[in-house]
């Protein structure tokens, strides 16, 4: 049912404002395959498509069906939304994988089809990255290799599963209703799919009617790949960032060396020339994107570049770029490529956006696709590593806003689910009619739906939807958390007038309440008609409801306080933001010690766990070496200030062994669980003996007194080892943190930022983000110290060859261009986008049109989990 059910919610009119034009034209391309076909996408690009609102141009042209490649099932056999009696004999796939991720499940939709004759794989992944990918194993003409190989695979697969059934002398005249959802646990890793299938049985595969013939039918199956770029996810036609299992935004950033710190942000910056015999997999990816790209938006790309990873990008572009570009007319447009590790501070911060706050608050999708499968733990032998982004795709609770409590009419929205769920009862299989039987009665069992919410009603975000031509998410993106609630309020009071529903509560002007809103959202939605048509703005309401619910708004708050006294602080000695920090870190051992005590699992609302003082030390380090640079031999606090620091990290460790799953405590949970324990039962002993006990019995002891001296001696031994183990732990941690302050190529940026530092009369609270002064000094003409420019082939020729005859050619500015893309590698967020586009309105050139793009969107959560987690290089 995945693949209905994010159709419907994703359903949107296209005659909207399409953001990044050429994103449904390429769908109009290739309608030809689309019609009369059955189309899987995989979740990178249902992500995309889902933000650009093009379902419905799918059944436009003709799509059988829209189904998800990874969760695909036997039942999309008789889904068809046009009436044809035909069974469907062609399959379209478009995936933003490499073809060696994506074959296990292609060739699992095929194995589900006997009759297909045509199969056509559209991959955002171009020829050349497949052949320059390190664990691709496509040469350079991979496109028809895969279609070659894929053939191969499908005949040995269908070949086995002829033999095993005639050996076996079963029946293969019955559906498997069971297979669509069992065996993918059992599946090898990619690079044993990539050549065989064996890793699936033959009883785990779904069986087909008629199945004589079935060999030949492998040899008229017709396959054909092709490249489908624009695989992006449009936050609003100026804001994008790449699908989060796409093939782009999972590649490695880097590798573990000296100046990384971690596989999913770039290396820091040293300001030395760049190596590019050791590029990274995630470098060459990006670079083939944003070319297909330009391309498609037909702009001839001036590149800039900022950044150590980013000048790696430039001069990959720079290469593909000079080959086509010559003589060839198209609109020129400013590229510039930024390192996202010379800004951690902005991602990490709580920042005042109320789009941040919803990516933060609400829950995501479950992955569909998991790279720590059976056979892939192993990191590759070049010591890249595949990234598991948190998924774009969010999950909005509606059904705790527009479902009336006290009234008995509120399952009729449920009943009409399943009501849709009966007309799947096609097939005449008793395990289908059981199964919906038993939905049926969750679904009338109001106390199954408030435990289980969310897993039949949520909303997600829909970029295309608008409110008088403006699309939804493009304008809460300007806006801050304040300023974006009152612009709902309005939207919400606008669409009731339109509707012509009266509310029977009155609603204060000014800021909304959590109640206003509510109040508008549930009369919006009372009726049917109402809520289709005024979803966008419904969803949109429900997670601003979400995200300003104490409970996550408490969280937030405490973290923003927190960052302006840390700010504070850093602004006076490098002793009081140490004793700020310290000070932070003791809090939550306090905090686990109640827990533990009163046996609390939640946390309370606006208190810190410890991962969350990590996170604040982490911005107060990069605080420190921005300001204090000198104050000590390795780092920017004296021996004594880290002392107390490290002190108060073990401490908290051995109150809250929860945090081990952190990179710098992997594998001391056990030992460390062991001794939280092991307190609490001596405690329990220690009220018996009170005073000083004789036990007459101590004499007929005597015997063991060594033993029980060297059980205790153990222990004591033990518990030291620990706290040896778990001192080196930490100073690798602070090691680590004196790299994130350090950042040395960072230093005549920061210098050369002084003087536009010198200009702004702001206060300390709201100091922007790199972004903002990046181009409030190029729009303002000023020098930016690091920028480098790539010139093209054609440049480098005038600037040696005809330079010295007086024909060389000026190095453009970034400022005289009237398009001008920035593409941050490793995210952005959203402050970052409110931040650009003050800085674009203040400017002297507010006419310039401004993209703004990103390998994901980052939340405080991701940057913790990338800087501490799993991926980092501590």
């Amino acid at each position: 049912m995945q693949h209905f059910s994010a159709t419907l919610s994703c359903y949107s009119t296209v005659d909207t404002a399409i953001p990044f034009p050429g994103s449904l034209e390429s769908l109009i391309n290739i309608s030809e395959n689309i019609n009369d076909s059955i189309v899987y996408l995989d979740a990178g690009s249902t992500e995309s498509f889902q933000f650009l609102g093009a379902f419905p141009l799918f059944l436009e042209l003709g799509a059988r069906a829209v189904c998800s490649l990874e969760n695909n099932s036997a039942l999309e056999k008789v889904v068809d939304w046009n009436i044809n009696p035909e069974h469907a004999k062609k399959i379209v796939v478009i995936t933003s994988r490499l073809l060696s991720d994506a074959h296990r499940y292609i060739l699992r939709c095929l194995s589900t089809f006997h009759n297909v004759r045509h199969c056509a794989i559209y991959t955002s992944i171009s020829e050349v990255s497949h052949s320059s990918y390190p664990d691709s194993p496509l040469g350079p003409d991979a496109f028809h290799e895969y279609e070659s190989l894929l053939k191969q695979d499908y005949e040995e697969l269908v070949k086995k599963r002829e033999t095993d059934n005639i050996v076996s002398g079963k029946s293969v005249l019955k559906e498997s209703t069971a297979s669509e959802d069992e065996g993918w646990s059992q599946l090898t890793s990619v690079e044993d799919d990539i050549s065989r299938f064996d890793g699936i049985s033959s009883s785990k595969l779904p069986q087909e009617d008629h199945f004589i013939g079935y060999s030949e039918d492998v040899q008229k199956l017709l396959v054909s790949v092709h490249h489908f770029p624009l695989i992006l996810c449009p936050f609003s036609p100026r804001v994008f960032v790449l699908p989060s299992e796409g093939s782009v935004a999972e590649a490695s950033l880097c590798a573990e060396h000296e100046n990384s710190i971690s596989s999913g942000l770039p290396p820091l910056s040293t300001g030395k020339p760049a190596d590019t015999e050791d590029i990274s997999p995630g470098a060459t990816l990006t670079a083939q994107f944003l070319y297909h790209l330009a391309l498609k938006m037909d702009l001839k790309l001036e590149i800039f570049s900022l950044g150590d990873l980013s000048k790696n990008v430039g001069k990959l572009l720079t290469d593909m770029s000079s080959l086509y570009d010559v003589g060839r007319r198209k609109r020129s447009a400013g590229l510039l490529l930024i390192d996202r590790t010379l800004d951690l501070l902005t991602p990490c911060c709580h920042g005042d956006s109320l789009v941040d706050r919803m990516f933060s608050s609400l829950p995501r999708r479950q992955r569909a696709s998991s790279s720590q499968m059976k056979g892939s733990q192993s990191q590759p032998k070049n010591g890249h590593v595949k990234l598991e982004r948190a998924p774009l795709a969010v999950q909005i609770p509606l059904e705790k806003f527009i479902i009336d409590e006290d009234s008995k009419s509120n399952f009729q929205l449920l009943e009409n689910i399943e009501a849709f769920l009966r007309g799947w009862n096609t097939i005449n299989s008793d395990a289908q009619s059981v199964e919906f039987m038993k939905f049926s009665k969750k679904l009338n069992d109001e106390s199954w739906f408030q435990r289980n919410e969310g897993e039949v009603l949520h909303g997600s975000f829909v970029s295309t939807d608008n409110f008088r031509g403006a699309p939804y998410l493009e304008a809460l993106l300007d806006r801050r958390t304040k300023d974006g609630a009152m612009l709902i309020k309005k939207w919400l009071q606008e669409s009731l007038r339109r509707e012509n529903i009266s509310l029977d509560v009155k609603i204060r002007p000014g800021f909304p309440s959590k109640s206003d809103l509510q109040s508008l959202v549930k009369a919006l939605s009372k009726r049917q008609s109402s809520l289709i048509k005024n979803k966008g703005i419904i969803q949109l309401a429900a997670a601003t409801l979400h995200a300003l619910d104490e409970l996550h708004s408490a969280s937030w708050d405490a973290f923003n306080s927190a960052e302006k006294i840390l700010h504070v602080n850093a602004a006076d000695t490098s002793q009081s933001l140490a004793a700020q920090i310290s000070d932070l870190i003791n809090k939550t051992t306090l905090v686990a010690s109640q827990v533990q005590k009163h046996n609390k699992v939640e946390k309370s609302q606006g208190l810190f766990t410890l991962q969350d003082a990590l996170l604040l030390t982490i911005i107060g380090y990069v605080l420190a070496g921005e300001n204090f640079p000198t104050s000590g031999s390795a780092g920017p606090f004296s021996w004594q200030e880290e002392h107390f620091m490290k002190e108060a990290i073990v401490d908290a460790i051995l109150e809250n062994p929860a945090v081990s799953k952190l990179k710098f405590l992997q594998g001391l949970s056990e030992e460390l669980e062991g001794n939280l324990k092991k307190p609490k039962s001596e405690g329990k002993e220690d009220p018996s003996e009170d005073g000083v006990d004789f036990d007459d019995d101590q004499w007929g002891n005597w015997g063991d007194e060594d033993d029980d001296k060297d059980t205790s001696k153990e222990e004591v031994y033990g518990d030291m080892q620990l706290k040896l183990e778990l001192r080196d732990r930490v100073d690798n941690l602070f090691k680590f943190l004196h790299k994130l302050s350090s950042m040395k190529g960072n230093a005549a940026l920061r210098e050369g930022m002084l003087a536009f530092e010198s200009r702004r009369s702001d206060d300390p609270f709201s100091s922007k983000g790199l972004l903002y002064r990046l181009l409030t000094s190029i729009l303002d003409k000023h020098d930016i110290p690091g920028l480098e420019y790539h010139s093209s082939t054609v440049g480098r020729l005038f600037k040696s060859g005809f330079g010295r005859f007086g024909l060389g050619q000026a190095k453009p500015s970034l400022v005289e261009q009237n398009v001008i893309l920035v593409f941050v590698i490793g995210g952005i967020n959203g402050v970052e986008v409110r931040e650009m586009q003050e800085a674009l309105t203040g400017s002297s050139r507010p006419d310039i049109e401004l993209i703004l793009g990103g390998t994901t969107f980052l939340t405080p959560d991701d940057m913790r989990e990338l800087l501490l987690g799993e991926y980092s290089h501590i």
